[in-house]
């Protein structure tokens, strides 16, 4: 699929934004991402969208891992084993998703989004155990979320962090800024699982992906900045994050239902 050079500068603008928030609230970047792909930067087929942007996000996540890890968000035991379980449930999720309508995809992700951003809006001035950790007792429960997220992930090619936030949290009740930390690991995971199974059947744009990581570097680096200083304000990150789930969802849905 070749693009017009001005859709290449739009890839990029629109990886800064989706850096920003990947960066800012460790999810929301490919909910962002796979809608900027088809609706701003006009990549006409959803599964291209789906499958570029996943390697995208999977990019921009471990970009934005590195400040993160520096601020000491990140509990890497949690975000390994969660990652390693949804890195297996995407590619199945991957798998089955590519045989689906992509429209019908964007609509059921939207109906999705809807769910999770109430929860975390219900939860939003919980603030978690600041000594949360990934042990022998835990380890069964962190493995199904994983594998879990990851399906879904992997099925709505997605990076998943608007998932595996939560996730984190439900499995472990960490607080939200390391889940956001600990978040990357899996979502760079779940990326380049669902984009490999994408790129097997020619489903990824690479010269849009790498104008689509450039600017979501710079992004990220700007939203983990953003993130460490909201995290001091009880309920701003998860506020955020839920009202971003539902503006976008809101837009998709409106879009998916004129477009079925």
């Amino acid at each position: 699929m070749m693009l017009e050079p001005f859709q290449y500068w739009l890839g990029s603008g629109a990886g800064a934004l989706v850096g920003f928030v990947l960066g800012l609230v460790g999810g929301g970047g490919s909910i962002l991402a796979v809608p900027l792909m088809v609706y701003l930067v006009g990549v006409t087929n959803p599964h291209v969208a789906i499958g570029t942007s996943a390697l995208a996000v999977a990019a921009n996540a471990l970009a934005n891992l590195v400040p993160h890890a520096r601020k000491g968000n990140v509990i890497w035991r949690c975000g390994g084993m969660y990652a390693f379980a949804g890195a297996i449930g995407a590619f199945a999720g991957s798998t089955i998703g590519k045989a689906v309508d992509g429209q019908k995809l964007l609509l059921l992700f939207a109906l999705l989004m809807l769910v999770v951003g109430a929860i975390m809006l219900k939860n939003r001035n919980d603030i978690g155990d600041p000594g949360a950790s990934c042990h022998r007792e835990n380890a069964p429960k962190v493995m199904a979320y994983g594998g879990a997220t990851g399906l879904f992930s992997g099925f709505f090619g997605i990076g998943g962090g608007f998932l595996i936030v939560p996730g984190l949290i439900a499995a472990t009740h960490m607080p939200m800024v390391n889940a956001v930390g600990s978040s990357l690991v899996a979502v760079a995971a779940f990326g380049l699982s669902t984009s490999f199974n994408y790129a097997l059947s020619g489903l990824v744009d690479w010269w849009l992906a790498g104008a689509f990581i450039g600017g979501g570097i710079i992004g990220g680096w700007l939203g983990a900045i953003a993130s460490t200083r909201l995290s001091s304000k009880k309920g701003a990150l998860n506020t955020l994050f839920a009202l971003l789930i539902f503006v976008v969802a809101a837009y998709m849905i409106y879009r998916g239902i004129g477009e079925l």
